[in-house]
Formats: C-alpha cells, sequence, structure tokens
C-alpha cells in the first residue's frame, strides 16, 4: 500500500461523508481525487461507479426508512434515466465535448441552492406532499440519465438541484428521491461501461470500506443533525465542488 493509496482513501472517506449528507454518493467528488493524482483513465469511471453503488445503497436503505422516499415520485425518473445512462456510457466523448458546459450549469445551481436557502422551511412546508408529473419526470430523468453515463457520475448533481427549483418535493424528499435515483443510475451505467470498456483496480476493497463509513456518517448528518438551511448550504457546497472539477479538470 503507497501513500498515494492512502491519501486517495482519505479523499474519498471526505468526498462520502459530505456528499452522503444531501443524499449524493460522490462520484464527481471521486473522479476529482483521482484526477488529482493520476489514477488511470481506463479505471476512473468504473471506480466511480463502484464506489457510488455502495454509498449510494447506503444511504438509499437510510433515508428509506427515515421516510423521505416516495417511490412514486422516484418512478418517473427511474425509468427513463436507466436505459439512457446504460447506453451513454458506452459512449467515449472528449471531455472538452460537454464539461464547460455542465460546469457553468452545476455553478449556476450552486448560486441558486445558496440564494434559496434562507427560505428553505418555508418552500418545504408548501411542496410537501407534491407528486412528479410523469412527462416532464420521464424527461428529466433521460436527460440526466445520459449525463450520468458520459460524465461516470450518478446523475444526482443534476437532479437534486432541479427538484428544488421546480419545487416538486421538499429538501429532505429531494435527498431521499436522489439517492434512490443515484443507486439505480450506477448499477445501469457500470453495467454499460464494463461491457463495453474499463476495469477495476486492486485497492476497491479499501476504498470499498472507507466510503461505507462516510456513508454512514454522511447520512447521520442529513438526516437528524443538519437543519433544513443547512441541509441546502452543505449541497451548495457539493454543486460547486462538481462544478470546479467539470471547468478545471
Amino acid at each position: 500500500m503507497t501513500a498515494p493509496d492512502l491519501l486517495l482513501a482519505a479523499l474519498f472517506f471526505a468526498v462520502a461523508t459530505l456528499y452522503a449528507s444531501v443524499g449524493h454518493a460522490g462520484a464527481s467528488g471521486y473522479i476529482a481525487a483521482m484526477a488529482l493524482l493520476d489514477f488511470a483513465p481506463e479505471q476512473v469511471r468504473p471506480t466511480a461507479l463502484a464506489l457510488n453503488l455502495l454509498v449510494g445503497g447506503i444511504g438509499l436503505l437510510r433515508w428509506w426508512r427515515g421516510g423521505h422516499v416516495r417511490w412514486r415520485n422516484v418512478l418517473p425518473f427511474v425509468l427513463a434515466s436507466a436505459p439512457a445512462a446504460f447506453f451513454a456510457a458506452q459512449v467515449d466523448l472528449p471531455r472538452e465535448s460537454f464539461s464547460l458546459l455542465l460546469g457553468i450549469v452545476l455553478l449556476a445551481a450552486a448560486l441558486g441552492v445558496f440564494r434559496h436557502a434562507a427560505r428553505a422551511e418555508q418552500e418545504d412546508h408548501e411542496t410537501a406532499g407534491r407528486r412528479v408529473p410523469w412527462l416532464p419526470g420521464l424527461a428529466v430523468g433521460a436527460g440526466i440519465g445520459v449525463l450520468s453515463g458520459l460524465t461516470g457520475t450518478g446523475g444526482a448533481i443534476f437532479l437534486t438541484p432541479l427538484l428544488l427549483f421546480a419545487r416538486w418535493m421538499p429538501t429532505r424528499e429531494a435527498s431521499g428521491t436522489s439517492v434512490a435515483f443515484v443507486w439505480i443510475n450506477s448499477l445501469t451505467g457500470l453495467a454499460g461501461l464494463l461491457h463495453a470498456t474499463g476495469s477495476l483496480p486492486p485497492m476497491l476493497p479499501l476504498w470499498l470500506g472507507v466510503v461505507a463509513l462516510g456513508a454512514l456518517l454522511g447520512s447521520q448528518l442529513g438526516l437528524h443533525w443538519l437543519p433544513v438551511r443547512g441541509l441546502r448550504r452543505a449541497l451548495g457546497v457539493v454543486l460547486l465542488i462538481a462544478a470546479a472539477k467539470l471547468l478545471f479538470a
């Protein structure tokens, strides 16, 4: 075990903790950490998606048990995103084709989340019990599924702010919906990627253990310890990290 392996494990733990607190699994953060340490390019996307599966699975169980996952609202997104993520993961696009645009979108989303954080409690009260409309939900799911497969992320960095801006659900339900979405997307994305190309590194078992601990700590923060305003600000930080990764990687 080398020093870079241990440093990467520490970065993965930090990413998993922060992202799990807002119902995400951390793929964009894992990718940024691997890029920082010159990780083998052919292993970046499959490793990120494998870590996503574990962190997303732990988060899904905890957010569902906390009462923040309504499957009726998850279904429209997943039905369209799962096949889109599977096929898009097999497409090898030059990073410059989409990184700049997506980075700008995420930066704008982060600024919007910070701006609306002060009104989080009021907006959550107004959106409690709403249902996601089927046609817009399917369209959004398909679009995010394509982005998820192309970028090697689970898609939650795109879905959560959209759910809040569209006022389709309260903050914690948006996190629960996103973690369900990200787990299913990561599963299909990893299957598509390994079907086409890619390999998993020998240090993966260590990193899986590290991110599992981060997922437990982060989901505890999001479910019980952070107030709604704090949860939205944590989401803003996650979006800024993802935007920086896309814009400056």
